[in-house]
Formats: structure tokens, C-alpha cells, sequence
């Protein structure tokens, strides 16, 4: 894909005003506080709450959703909730086909969705496309084994068996570590100042290991560790992809923006960046469109902006110098390059058909470590970290600079 570089479009003087007039505190909002999503989750499913040492960043946990992060808070009990969770499908026991789509702000999946290696599409399945589409239930309904917890952290684990749209069988073991981190440090591990802002930091740590007796190699297919969050969509957010390629580098092959059928360019642009170009993509839950981004173009890091309550997110991973092989997730069997898949993606969640109902709605932040070739006994750690910030405008401006290369101002703008 080729996407030529773009203008910012003016931003209209009335909108420059309304910009001007916001409160910088955090924007009022019908969203439930941390606390009321904590004691849904705990009336439906068994939910740990952990801490940060500032006991004001909290995230709430569901061992039988995978150990998956379902929201998180910088505020303490009565803080803003920020991820999304289906409330009617967390409240029952019915499965849905397909997929079931709790939410969760860290959730781990295992790569590739499609393609020749596929693990979304049974062997023999007449398409990939989503009448047969189909979430292992390793990775959707089936529960973590819950290892060890404290106030901060909890660790689990897993053994399974996966076959691959190939015919395949991987014989895995998984663990997992979530820990709530010092937001403060983790700011200032970005380069951040902390000054003025309320911050949440927590970030999960996924371990797979061949636990069979054959090595995985490419012929048979690789898996990857991927790591989605979903959050809550407005009609003014903005998701933020930065590249490492500067702004005039022709992106063929390295962008992919037609997953579920081409992304308009209303709702996709790129931009200038300090330290490159960033993609800015719409997270509004509005319309369905996925972007992925090579790891020759991605940096390991990525965000978003919710103007309207005022919430910046970041989301920085694990990306390994000099790492190219990345499965590729496209819904095509006959892939020509099935380790040409991208490092980081982001997801708009939206009706698939017309009159259909979202999943959600949400958009996602997303990433996944390189393919694996594993001998048997061997493992790869992939890191997957989550901060939100609110405060100020301004000390929300420095941070959104540093850490993404855009001003808010810019970000507002450029969609």
C-alpha cells in the first residue's frame, strides 16, 4: 500500500475556540467510575483488584478471561473507568460464535488470524471470511490458571494444543505476569514529566514456549504473542500510530490499511512527527477498519486521544532490533508472504454489514512480538505496557509531544 504524504486540513476557527474553552480537568462523563465496573465484574465473575503503590492506579483482573486486564483507573475507588466491557455478555454464560468480546484493556491472543497458518479458521473452512471465523477458545472462554498473587501483580499460566489452518499442531505453555507499575516511573522511563498529572501504569509480561518435541519452523507455520486492548470509543478520539519513517518515504508495503475492506481517508491520515511521521487513525467504535504497520516502519509505541474526556493513552511493547518475520493476520489463505505481518495494529470496531451490530463498540491498541522459531523447550517474552494520563491541557501537551511526536492541537486537527 502507498500512502502519499498529506496536508494537515485547517482547523476551522470555531473549532479552534472550543479547543481553547475546555476545562483542563477531566470531562465530565455517563462512563461508570472504577468502582461500579469492579463490582459488576465481582457479581458476575471471580475479579482481583490490583494496586499500584500510589493506591490511586488500580486495574481490575478476570482469571477466567485469560488473566485479562478489564479496566483500569488513576483515580482510585471512585476514578474514571477506561476500558470497555460488555456488560450484557459478562453477565451471562451463554457463548456467543465467533467471538466473545468482554473487553479488557490487556488480553492475550495468540497470531496469525489469517492467512495459510491461520488459527482463526478451521482447516477446511470454505473462506476467510467472518460466517467462519472463530476465536480458539484458548484465547476466548477458557480460563488461566491463576499462579501467585499480591497487592500489585498476579501471574498465570496455561498448557494447551493448537492446529493451524495448515493441519498443524503446536503443543504450547503460557505465562503471564500482570503487574500494576509507579506511574511516575514509568513516565519518566518515557521521558515524561509526571508534574500535574494523574497516571495509571501497568503492563503484562507473556512467555510461550514450544512445549512439544519438534521445533517450529516456517514450513508447518509460527505462532506470535499478541497483546489487544480494547477501550472506549468517542466520536473525538484519535488514534496515533508513530513511524520511524520520515515523512516523504514512500510506505508501500509497509502500511496496511485494508483489512476489512480499505479504510477511507477521512478516517486515515499521515502526518508530520517530530522524530518521523505518525499515522492518526479515528477510534470513534463508528466504523469497522483495521491499520497494521511493518516492523520496518513501527516504533514501539503507540496512543491515543480522547478529547472529549480528556484521556491521553499510551501503549509501549516490546520490538526487537532487526526482527522482520511477523505473521500475517490478513483473511487470505493464499497469502504470498505469511511472515510479512505487521508489529503493531489498531482496530475500529463498527457494524461488519449493514443493520449488523457491532462487537462493541471499542478500538483497540495492539501489538505482537516477532513469528516464533522455537525449538522445543525454547520460550520468547513479549511485553505489552499500558499508561493513561489526565490532567491539565498543558501538562497533557508535553506529554503527548514526547511521547508521540504531536501536540493535541495537531492530533485534533489532523482527522
Amino acid at each position: 500500500m502507498h500512502l502519499c504524504p498529506l496536508r494537515l486540513a485547517p482547523a476551522s476557527a470555531l473549532l479552534a475556540l472550543l479547543a481553547g474553552c475546555r476545562t483542563d480537568a477531566m470531562r465530565s462523563t455517563a462512563s461508570p467510575t472504577f468502582a461500579e465496573e469492579l463490582a459488576f465484574l465481582r457479581a458476575h465473575r471471580e475479579t482481583l483488584e490490583l494496586v499500584a503503590p500510589d493506591g490511586r492506579g488500580r486495574i481490575a483482573v478476570v482469571p477466567e478471561f485469560q488473566g485479562r486486564v478489564m479496566t483500569s483507573t488513576t483515580g482510585g475507588a471512585d476514578g474514571p473507568s477506561f476500558g470497555f466491557i460488555k456488560r450484557e455478555l459478562v453477565a451471562t454464560r451463554t457463548l456467543s460464535k465467533g467471538i466473545n468480546p468482554y473487553g479488557g484493556e490487556d488480553r492475550f491472543w495468540i497470531g496469525p488470524e489469517g492467512g495459510p497458518f491461520s488459527l482463526f479458521f478451521a482447516r477446511g473452512a470454505p473462506a476467510q471470511t467472518l460466517e467462519f471465523w472463530q476465536t480458539p477458545a484458548l484465547i476466548d472462554s477458557e480460563p488461566f490458571e491463576l499462579v501467585a498473587h499480591d497487592a500489585s501483580s498476579a501471574r498465570f499460566r496455561r498448557s494447551a494444543r493448537l492446529t493451524n489452518f495448515a493441519g498443524s499442531e503446536f503443543e504450547l505453555a503460557i505465562e503471564r505476569t500482570l503487574e500494576v507499575l509507579d506511574a511516575r516511573v514509568a513516565l519518566a522511563e518515557l521521558g515524561l514529566d509526571a508534574s500535574g498529572l494523574e497516571a495509571v501504569a501497568f503492563e503484562s509480561r507473556n512467555t510461550l514456549t514450544n512445549a512439544g518435541t519438534r521445533p517450529w519452523t516456517k514450513a508447518t507455520g509460527l505462532l506470535s504473542i499478541w497483546i489487544l486492548g480494547m477501550f472506549q470509543p468517542s466520536p473525538r478520539t484519535t488514534i496515533v500510530l508513530p513511524l520511524s519513517a520520515p515523512f516523504a518515504t514512500d510506505l508501500g508495503g509497509l502500511v496496511n490499511d485494508a483489512y476489512f475492506g480499505k479504510v477511507p481517508l477521512q478516517r486515515l491520515k499521515r502526518v508530520r512527527a517530530a522524530g518521523g511521521s505518525a499515522l492518526l487513525f479515528r477510534g470513534d467504535g463508528a466504523q469497522r477498519g483495521k491499520i497494521g504497520v511493518a516492523p520496518g516502519a513501527a516504533r514501539p509505541i503507540a496512543g491515543s486521544w480522547d478529547a472529549a474526556r480528556g484521556v491521553l493513552t499510551l501503549v509501549t511493547f516490546t520490538l526487537p532490533a532487526g526482527a522482520r518475520d511477523y505473521v500475517n493476520s490478513t483473511w487470505d489463505p493464499l497469502q504470498r508472504e505469511p511472515f510479512r505481518g505487521d508489529a503493531v495494529n489498531s482496530y475500529n470496531d463498527g457494524p461488519s454489514a449493514p443493520g449488523a451490530a457491532p462487537f462493541g463498540p471499542f478500538y483497540e491498541l495492539e501489538s505482537s512480538s516477532p513469528a516464533l522459531e522455537l525449538a522445543p523447550g525454547a520460550a520468547l517474552e513479549h511485553r505489552h505496557r499500558t499508561l493513561h494520563l489526565v490532567g491539565p491541557r498543558a501538562a497533557l501537551e508535553r506529554a503527548a509531544y514526547t511521547a508521540l511526536g504531536l501536540t493535541l492541537d495537531e492530533i485534533e486537527r489532523g482527522l
